[in-house]
Protein backbone atom coordinates (compact mmCIF):
# COMPACT_ATOMS: atom_id res chain seq x y z
CA UNK A 1 0.00 0.00 0.00
CA UNK A 2 0.97 3.79 -0.79
CA UNK A 3 1.91 5.45 2.49
CA UNK A 4 -0.12 8.93 3.16
CA UNK A 5 2.32 11.83 3.19
CA UNK A 6 2.65 14.90 5.72
CA UNK A 7 0.68 16.58 3.37
CA UNK A 8 -2.39 14.41 3.09
CA UNK A 9 -4.97 15.33 5.49
CA UNK A 10 -7.80 18.28 7.27
CA UNK A 11 -6.98 21.85 8.08
CA UNK A 12 -9.82 22.67 10.50
CA UNK A 13 -9.71 27.03 9.75
CA UNK A 14 -11.64 29.22 11.49
CA UNK A 15 -12.80 31.48 8.93
CA UNK A 16 -12.54 34.96 9.14
CA UNK A 17 -15.57 37.36 8.74
CA UNK A 18 -15.32 39.13 4.67
CA UNK A 19 -13.50 36.20 3.33
CA UNK A 20 -15.05 33.31 1.14
CA UNK A 21 -14.48 30.08 1.40
CA UNK A 22 -12.54 29.82 -2.12
CA UNK A 23 -10.23 33.20 -0.59
CA UNK A 24 -9.66 30.57 2.45
CA UNK A 25 -8.38 27.73 -0.13
CA UNK A 26 -6.22 29.67 -2.00
CA UNK A 27 -4.45 30.61 0.83
CA UNK A 28 -4.04 26.95 2.20
CA UNK A 29 -2.94 26.38 -1.28
CA UNK A 30 -0.08 28.60 -0.91
CA UNK A 31 0.64 26.98 2.88
CA UNK A 32 0.32 23.71 1.44
CA UNK A 33 2.55 24.05 -1.53
CA UNK A 34 -0.15 22.34 -3.26
CA UNK A 35 -2.77 22.80 -5.78
CA UNK A 36 -5.15 19.62 -4.64
CA UNK A 37 -7.08 22.10 -1.90
CA UNK A 38 -10.80 22.08 -1.42
CA UNK A 39 -13.80 22.74 1.53
CA UNK A 40 -16.58 20.62 2.83
CA UNK A 41 -19.26 23.34 3.26
CA UNK A 42 -19.21 26.78 1.95
CA UNK A 43 -19.71 30.14 4.78
CA UNK A 44 -21.07 33.05 3.46
CA UNK A 45 -18.09 35.78 3.31
CA UNK A 46 -19.90 37.71 6.72
CA UNK A 47 -19.99 34.23 8.63
CA UNK A 48 -16.85 33.28 10.31
CA UNK A 49 -16.06 30.03 11.94
CA UNK A 50 -15.43 26.18 11.36
CA UNK A 51 -14.79 25.54 7.71
CA UNK A 52 -13.07 21.91 7.10
CA UNK A 53 -10.76 22.21 4.41
CA UNK A 54 -8.80 18.92 3.10
CA UNK A 55 -5.34 18.84 1.17
CA UNK A 56 -4.25 16.15 -1.25
CA UNK A 57 -6.13 12.90 -0.49
CA UNK A 58 -8.36 14.04 1.93
CA UNK A 59 -10.02 15.99 -0.35
CA UNK A 60 -11.26 13.11 -1.37
CA UNK A 61 -13.34 12.99 2.08
CA UNK A 62 -15.14 16.29 1.34
CA UNK A 63 -17.98 15.10 -0.33
CA UNK A 64 -19.06 13.20 2.15
CA UNK A 65 -17.96 15.42 5.32
CA UNK A 66 -20.57 17.93 3.57
CA UNK A 67 -23.38 15.51 4.05
CA UNK A 68 -22.95 15.63 8.32
CA UNK A 69 -24.98 17.90 10.49
CA UNK A 70 -23.60 21.49 11.17
CA UNK A 71 -24.25 23.73 14.41
CA UNK A 72 -24.58 27.43 14.62
CA UNK A 73 -24.59 30.48 16.59
CA UNK A 74 -26.78 32.90 15.31
CA UNK A 75 -28.04 36.39 15.38
CA UNK A 76 -31.46 36.90 14.14
CA UNK A 77 -32.50 41.06 13.86
CA UNK A 78 -36.31 40.91 13.55
CA UNK A 79 -38.36 43.95 12.03
CA UNK A 80 -36.59 44.14 8.41
CA UNK A 81 -36.09 42.23 5.89
CA UNK A 82 -33.48 42.41 2.98
CA UNK A 83 -32.61 41.30 -0.55
CA UNK A 84 -30.56 38.28 0.61
CA UNK A 85 -31.93 37.32 4.09
CA UNK A 86 -28.63 38.77 5.61
CA UNK A 87 -27.19 42.35 6.42
CA UNK A 88 -25.13 42.71 3.25
CA UNK A 89 -28.48 43.36 1.38
CA UNK A 90 -30.39 46.07 1.31
CA UNK A 91 -33.56 46.39 3.35
CA UNK A 92 -36.50 45.81 1.42
CA UNK A 93 -38.98 45.77 4.40
CA UNK A 94 -40.38 45.20 8.15
CA UNK A 95 -42.70 45.92 10.69
CA UNK A 96 -42.04 46.67 14.54
CA UNK A 97 -41.20 43.75 16.70
CA UNK A 98 -41.26 45.79 19.83
CA UNK A 99 -44.01 44.56 21.28
CA UNK A 100 -42.64 41.24 20.35
CA UNK A 101 -43.20 38.18 23.20
CA UNK A 102 -40.97 35.65 24.32
CA UNK A 103 -43.86 32.97 23.79
CA UNK A 104 -44.71 34.26 20.35
CA UNK A 105 -40.95 34.19 19.52
CA UNK A 106 -40.90 30.54 21.26
CA UNK A 107 -44.13 28.97 19.70
CA UNK A 108 -42.61 30.46 16.04
CA UNK A 109 -39.12 29.21 16.80
CA UNK A 110 -40.87 25.63 17.84
CA UNK A 111 -42.71 25.45 14.04
CA UNK A 112 -39.30 25.65 12.32
CA UNK A 113 -37.87 22.78 14.58
CA UNK A 114 -38.00 19.41 13.21
CA UNK A 115 -38.19 18.32 9.48
CA UNK A 116 -39.48 21.39 7.83
CA UNK A 117 -39.31 22.12 3.70
CA UNK A 118 -36.92 25.31 3.09
CA UNK A 119 -37.05 27.48 -0.11
CA UNK A 120 -33.15 28.27 -0.21
CA UNK A 121 -32.14 32.32 -0.59
CA UNK A 122 -32.78 33.64 -3.82
CA UNK A 123 -28.69 34.90 -3.64
CA UNK A 124 -27.34 31.63 -2.70
CA UNK A 125 -25.16 29.07 -4.83
CA UNK A 126 -28.37 26.59 -5.85
CA UNK A 127 -27.79 25.93 -9.47
CA UNK A 128 -30.75 26.27 -11.82
CA UNK A 129 -30.52 25.38 -15.50
CA UNK A 130 -27.00 25.08 -14.85
CA UNK A 131 -26.53 28.84 -13.47
CA UNK A 132 -26.15 29.76 -9.89
CA UNK A 133 -29.29 31.66 -8.33
CA UNK A 134 -27.34 34.12 -6.85
CA UNK A 135 -26.02 34.89 -10.36
CA UNK A 136 -29.56 34.60 -11.88
CA UNK A 137 -31.13 37.32 -8.92
CA UNK A 138 -28.14 39.95 -9.63
CA UNK A 139 -29.00 39.57 -13.60
CA UNK A 140 -32.44 40.34 -12.38
CA UNK A 141 -34.02 37.17 -13.33
CA UNK A 142 -34.35 35.76 -10.18
CA UNK A 143 -35.46 31.80 -10.17
CA UNK A 144 -38.74 30.39 -8.44
CA UNK A 145 -36.26 28.02 -6.36
CA UNK A 146 -39.00 25.07 -4.71
CA UNK A 147 -38.91 24.04 -1.35
CA UNK A 148 -36.05 21.55 -0.02
CA UNK A 149 -36.56 19.17 3.04
CA UNK A 150 -34.15 19.96 6.05
CA UNK A 151 -34.05 18.67 9.73
CA UNK A 152 -33.49 21.66 12.21
CA UNK A 153 -32.65 19.34 14.97
CA UNK A 154 -32.32 22.45 17.67
CA UNK A 155 -33.31 26.06 17.47
CA UNK A 156 -32.85 27.61 21.02
CA UNK A 157 -32.84 31.27 21.90
CA UNK A 158 -29.86 31.88 24.20
CA UNK A 159 -30.95 35.67 24.39
CA UNK A 160 -33.50 38.33 23.49
CA UNK A 161 -32.70 42.46 22.97
CA UNK A 162 -33.64 45.30 21.72
CA UNK A 163 -31.98 46.94 18.63
CA UNK A 164 -32.09 49.93 17.26
CA UNK A 165 -35.56 51.61 17.01
CA UNK A 166 -38.14 49.06 16.83
CA UNK A 167 -36.55 46.21 15.93
CA UNK A 168 -35.26 42.94 18.11
CA UNK A 169 -31.99 40.69 18.02
CA UNK A 170 -32.59 37.66 18.95
CA UNK A 171 -29.40 35.26 19.96
CA UNK A 172 -29.86 31.63 18.68
CA UNK A 173 -27.93 27.90 18.28
CA UNK A 174 -29.17 26.14 15.87
CA UNK A 175 -28.14 22.78 15.04
CA UNK A 176 -29.63 21.14 11.54
CA UNK A 177 -28.79 19.20 8.41
CA UNK A 178 -26.69 19.53 5.38
CA UNK A 179 -28.29 21.98 2.81
CA UNK A 180 -30.22 24.57 5.45
CA UNK A 181 -29.60 28.00 5.50
CA UNK A 182 -29.46 30.06 8.44
CA UNK A 183 -30.37 32.96 5.96
CA UNK A 184 -33.54 31.18 5.55
CA UNK A 185 -34.27 30.52 8.67
CA UNK A 186 -34.17 33.80 9.93
CA UNK A 187 -36.28 34.95 6.86
CA UNK A 188 -39.00 32.55 7.41
CA UNK A 189 -39.22 33.35 11.70
CA UNK A 190 -39.31 36.90 10.58
CA UNK A 191 -41.73 36.31 7.86
CA UNK A 192 -44.41 33.85 10.09
CA UNK A 193 -43.94 36.36 13.22
CA UNK A 194 -44.97 39.57 10.59
CA UNK A 195 -42.49 41.04 11.85
CA UNK A 196 -39.59 40.67 8.78
CA UNK A 197 -36.30 39.06 9.87
CA UNK A 198 -32.37 38.75 8.35
CA UNK A 199 -29.44 37.35 9.91
CA UNK A 200 -26.69 39.73 11.19
CA UNK A 201 -24.62 37.41 12.87
CA UNK A 202 -23.30 33.46 11.73
CA UNK A 203 -20.74 31.18 13.44
CA UNK A 204 -20.14 27.88 12.57
CA UNK A 205 -19.35 26.38 15.69
CA UNK A 206 -19.10 22.40 14.49
CA UNK A 207 -19.01 20.47 11.43
CA UNK A 208 -19.87 16.91 12.26
CA UNK A 209 -16.93 15.76 14.57
CA UNK A 210 -14.80 19.04 13.66
CA UNK A 211 -15.58 21.82 16.10
CA UNK A 212 -13.70 25.45 17.04
CA UNK A 213 -11.87 23.78 19.52
CA UNK A 214 -9.63 22.11 16.79
CA UNK A 215 -9.70 24.95 14.59
CA UNK A 216 -6.95 27.45 13.64
CA UNK A 217 -7.10 30.84 12.44
CA UNK A 218 -5.25 31.39 9.30
CA UNK A 219 -2.81 33.47 11.14
CA UNK A 220 -1.75 30.44 13.25
CA UNK A 221 -1.65 28.29 10.24
CA UNK A 222 0.76 30.69 8.66
CA UNK A 223 3.04 30.89 11.80
CA UNK A 224 2.57 26.69 11.58
CA UNK A 225 0.89 24.98 8.98
CA UNK A 226 0.02 21.38 10.29
CA UNK A 227 -2.55 18.99 8.93
CA UNK A 228 -5.11 16.87 11.05
CA UNK A 229 -3.70 13.15 9.45
CA UNK A 230 -6.01 11.20 7.13
CA UNK A 231 -6.49 8.68 9.44
CA UNK A 232 -7.19 10.82 12.47
CA UNK A 233 -9.39 13.07 10.03
CA UNK A 234 -11.53 10.20 9.34
CA UNK A 235 -11.94 8.94 12.70
CA UNK A 236 -13.42 12.15 14.13
CA UNK A 237 -16.12 11.65 11.74
CA UNK A 238 -17.26 8.33 10.54
CA UNK A 239 -17.59 5.11 12.70
CA UNK A 240 -14.48 2.84 12.41
CA UNK A 241 -14.13 -0.58 10.78
CA UNK A 242 -10.97 -2.81 11.64
CA UNK A 243 -9.87 -5.23 9.19
CA UNK A 244 -7.63 -7.88 9.01
CA UNK A 245 -4.78 -7.50 6.73
CA UNK A 246 -6.38 -9.84 3.88
CA UNK A 247 -9.32 -7.61 3.81
CA UNK A 248 -7.13 -4.56 3.52
CA UNK A 249 -5.27 -5.97 0.52
CA UNK A 250 -8.51 -7.02 -0.88
CA UNK A 251 -10.48 -3.94 -0.28
CA UNK A 252 -7.22 -1.64 -1.60
CA UNK A 253 -8.07 -3.69 -4.65
CA UNK A 254 -11.73 -2.64 -5.16
CA UNK A 255 -13.02 -5.66 -3.67
CA UNK A 256 -15.92 -6.17 -1.10
CA UNK A 257 -16.44 -7.70 2.30
CA UNK A 258 -18.87 -9.09 4.36
CA UNK A 259 -20.99 -6.88 6.42
CA UNK A 260 -19.73 -6.85 10.12
CA UNK A 261 -22.82 -6.89 11.66
CA UNK A 262 -24.80 -3.87 13.47
CA UNK A 263 -24.08 -4.21 17.05
CA UNK A 264 -23.00 -1.24 16.97
CA UNK A 265 -25.44 0.48 15.03
CA UNK A 266 -26.95 1.42 11.52
CA UNK A 267 -25.61 0.55 8.29
CA UNK A 268 -23.28 2.08 6.46
CA UNK A 269 -24.40 3.91 3.71
CA UNK A 270 -23.64 6.56 1.55
CA UNK A 271 -24.26 9.49 3.16
CA UNK A 272 -22.93 7.97 6.42
CA UNK A 273 -20.39 5.99 5.68
CA UNK A 274 -18.31 3.62 7.79
CA UNK A 275 -13.72 4.36 7.80
CA UNK A 276 -12.05 1.38 7.12
CA UNK A 277 -8.65 0.69 9.13
CA UNK A 278 -5.80 -1.37 7.97
CA UNK A 279 -3.98 -3.40 11.19
CA UNK A 280 -0.93 -0.34 11.30
CA UNK A 281 -3.60 2.26 11.55
CA UNK A 282 -3.48 2.85 7.66
CA UNK A 283 -6.74 4.29 6.24
CA UNK A 284 -8.11 2.04 3.38
CA UNK A 285 -11.43 3.10 2.29
CA UNK A 286 -14.53 4.58 3.43
CA UNK A 287 -17.37 1.83 3.16
CA UNK A 288 -21.47 1.48 2.48
CA UNK A 289 -23.19 -1.45 2.74
CA UNK A 290 -25.04 -2.74 -0.40
CA UNK A 291 -27.27 -5.48 -1.64
CA UNK A 292 -25.56 -7.95 1.61
CA UNK A 293 -21.89 -6.72 0.94
CA UNK A 294 -19.96 -4.28 2.09
CA UNK A 295 -18.40 -1.96 -0.88
CA UNK A 296 -15.61 0.95 -1.05
CA UNK A 297 -16.95 4.50 -1.73
CA UNK A 298 -13.72 5.90 -1.99
CA UNK A 299 -10.12 4.01 -1.69
CA UNK A 300 -7.08 5.61 -0.10
CA UNK A 301 -4.35 3.13 0.29
CA UNK A 302 -2.49 3.08 -3.11
CA UNK A 303 -4.37 5.94 -4.26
Amino acid sequence: MMAATSKDGLVIVDKPGGMTSHDVVARIRRLAGTRRVGHAGTLDPMATGVLVVGVEKATRLLGYLTLTEKQYDATIRLGQSTSTDDAEGEVTGGASAEDLSAKTLAETVKSLTGEIAQVPPAVSAIKVDGQRAYKLTRAGAAPDLKPRPVTVYEFTVTAIRPAEGDLLDVDATVRCSSGTYIRALARDLGSQLGTGGHLTRLRRTRVGGYGLAGARTLEQLAERFEVLPLAQAASAAFPRRDLSADEARRLAHGGRLAPEGHSAGHAATQEHPTAAYAPDGTLVALLAEQDGQVRPLVVFAGS
